[in-house]
């Protein structure tokens, strides 16, 4: 592998975060769709906040690619995020939470437009499930201008966000980002991110996707919605012509992670679930450190593993970085 700056290049949508507890007669009484991303006008959004503000817990910085590369960086590696923020007060807590996380962005220069930086009431239910209600404000205008190149040339992985494809700048932006890496050899990574992408953006995500990417990041509903197909083993075959590996994650029953030639089985690591906020972000974040840093698919995959139950057991989808760097330890201590 030659030797770039950064191990991820990723690009999603910059969103800060309120985690919010609720139960199922909130969703049902605020016509919410449980266990899914619903995008809202700032009105709707505003009008969730003020019915739930009492059971807000905390906001912090968020969006689903940038949990993915700060878990990364946590470990050691070396991240790189494009994303666009407001001059508001959000986008500068944006901006510096990201800073103080030690990842690189295209927002260190300073200059951010006026508006209003993207938002997620993300409704956690006594089950664990989390439900998101998500206005992207500001990042709704994601666009080329966003991408710097010359990072994304010097990464050996560009990771996109399938959040993006439900803006039309975005997808223009995410597709340029795949061209320039396929034309400077850098390795393709895409997250579906969320079933109701592929649901209700399926024609946009099957155009990112394209003539096929290198690694593909997936749960089981995403990946039989993408394939139309009821049956996981045809979803798979399908999936298969269409990136040369992916990580198919099947929440309490772990997940399968094909490298292009081998099958593993990852075994779930048992703990109790209050919230599965950043349990598919942090998985990918730490597999992608895992394979850029000489770990097999298999052993990343068991690192990814002990991340995401570790975060699935506490509030947010984000580890303290001593916690995620004793995985580290004990998983090359087994190997």
């Amino acid at each position: 592998m030659s030797v770039k700056k950064y191990d991820v290049y990723a690009i999603g949508n910059a969103i800060v975060d309120y985690e919010i507890e609720v139960d199922n007669i909130f969703l049902e009484e605020n016509g919410v769709e449980k266990g899914l991303m619903t995008l809202a006008e700032q009105g709707r959004q505003d009008n969730l906040l003020r019915a739930a503000k009492s059971n807000i817990r905390k906001k912090q910085a968020g969006g689903s690619a940038a949990n993915s590369v700060v878990a990364l960086t946590q470990l050691g590696g070396k991240g790189f995020y494009s994303c666009k923020v407001a001059s508001d007060a959000d986008g500068k807590f944006y901006r510096e939470d990201l800073s103080e996380q030690g990842v690189d962005t295209n927002l260190s220069d300073g200059k951010l437009d006026q508006g209003e930086t993207g938002k997620c009431l993300v409704m956690i239910t006594p089950d664990a499930e989390r439900t998101m209600s998500t206005f992207l404000g500001i990042s709704s205008n994601f666009s080329l201008s966003e991408l710097d190149i010359n990072h994304l040339e010097d990464s050996h992985y560009l990771f996109l966000e399938g959040y993006l494809v439900s803006s039309p700048s975005g997808l223009e932006a995410i597709k340029e980002a795949k061209n320039l890496a396929k034309a400077s050899d850098v390795q393709i990574a895409l997250t579906f991110s969320d079933p109701s992408m592929v649901k209700y953006f399926g024609e946009q995500m099957h155009g990112l996707v394209g003539d096929g990417v290198d690694l593909l990041f997936c749960n089981e509903e995403e990946a039989k919605l993408y394939a139309e197909t009821s049956d996981l083993r045809q979803a798979i075959e399908n999936l298969k012509k269409i990136t040369k590996s992916y990580v198919l994650t099947l929440g309490s029953k772990g997940a399968e992670i094909w490298d292009g030639e081998n099958t593993y089985y990852i075994d779930a690591v048992k703990t109790r679930a209050i919230d599965t906020t950043g349990a598919g972000d942090i998985y990918a974040g730490t597999f992608l450190y895992g394979i850029n840093h000489g770990l097999s698919f298999e052993v990343a995959g068991n690192l990814a593993s002990l991340a995401a139950s570790q975060v699935v057991s506490q509030y947010g989808p984000r580890l303290k970085k001593s916690k995620i760097l004793e995985f580290l330890s004990e998983i090359k201590n087994k190997n």
